[in-house]
């Protein structure tokens, strides 16, 4: 089996290489980096994937940080949906047997997760910001383009964090500051957006697990299928920064920042992954305190090294 991965050194990639070199030790993995395999030109993709024919692809190249996707909505545009309808034609014109595996996201749900309660896959897409709407849009153009005959799998992660994740992120962005306090490097004081929202953490090995489940030669799956990968535990943003500050045995004021609170964040983010857990019998196995235990085991090491 030949597996295309498009984003492989992103943080999420560097993981699922690992995974599928464990899960598939006679596969060939193809991972160009990013300059190699450019999504936005999609001459230069539509040869590519002529070229190197692959059976399956997992497709995560994109923007990810919300940040990211407000701060160049065209960019956000030309890449998460763009890119990925260039990928899937290409696809669909010269390898149309493969098996696309495509990175949506949870925060497409958006505002219909007002409704207070984890939600399944039935939920309406309602995204609230630029990141969300583009995701959105490339996951409803895959799912009609599977009545074309392309074999997509959509799966929808819920907040996913572990070792390796940008600080652009809220765990990672909370484990560097504490770090740094403990370190000596900056004052006892953490600068911190709204901390009272609840969200659905899962450890990026087990977002990974999920990945490589869909590419099992025995799986029959329908074209267009949508899972979400998701821990069905809510977690507050506050009590996440506790534990952090805990396992680094550090003490500090908390102060919220203005520029770190969303416009419209909403209280409360969880999803059940029922679907997921009949189809690909997966379920999440790494418990959240290794997961913060990693991320600052790793943030110790990258503050010291600075």
């Amino acid at each position: 089996m030949r597996i295309l991965v498009t984003g492989a050194g992103g943080f999420v990639g560097r993981h699922l290489l690992a995974e599928l070199a464990e899960r598939y030790p006679d596969a060939t993995l193809l991972a160009p980096p990013s300059e190699a395999l450019d999504i936005t030109d999609a001459a230069a993709l539509d040869s590519a994937i002529a070229r190197m024919q692959p059976q399956a692809c997992i497709h995560l190249a994109g923007i990810a940080a919300v940040s990211d996707a407000r701060a160049d909505p065209a960019r956000a545009w030309r890449v998460n949906l763009h890119g990925t309808l260039h990928l899937a034609r290409a696809i669909l014109r010269h390898a149309p047997s493969c098996r696309l595996v495509h990175a949506s996201s949870a925060d497409i749900y958006g505002a219909s997760f007002r409704a207070g309660v984890a939600l399944d896959e039935r939920a309406p897409a309602a995204p609230l910001n630029v990141y969300g709407s583009t995701k959105a849009a490339a996951d409803l153009a895959l799912g009609a383009m599977a009545q074309e005959g392309l074999r997509v799998v959509r799966l929808r992660p819920f907040n996913h964090t572990g070792p390796g994740q940008s600080d652009r992120f809220v765990v990672p962005a909370f484990a560097r500051q504490v770090m740094r306090i403990a370190a000596g490097l900056q004052d006892p004081v953490l600068a911190v957006g709204d901390l009272s929202p609840l969200r659905d953490f899962i450890d990026v090995r087990d977002v990974c697990a999920a990945y490589a489940a869909c590419l099992r030669p025995d799986l029959d799956i329908a074209p267009g299928t949508i899972l979400n990968i998701a821990s069905g535990q809510p977690r507050r943003i506050g009590d996440v920064l506790q534990s952090l500050m805990d396992l680094a045995g550090v003490a500090a004021r908390v102060e919220t920042t203005g520029h770190l609170l969303r416009a419209a964040d909403i209280p409360f983010a969880a999803g059940h992954a029922d679907a997921a857990r009949a189809l690909l019998g997966w379920t999440p196995s790494i418990p959240f305190s290794l997961t913060l235990a990693d991320v600052i085991a790793e943030w110790r090491v990258r503050v010291h090294a600075a």
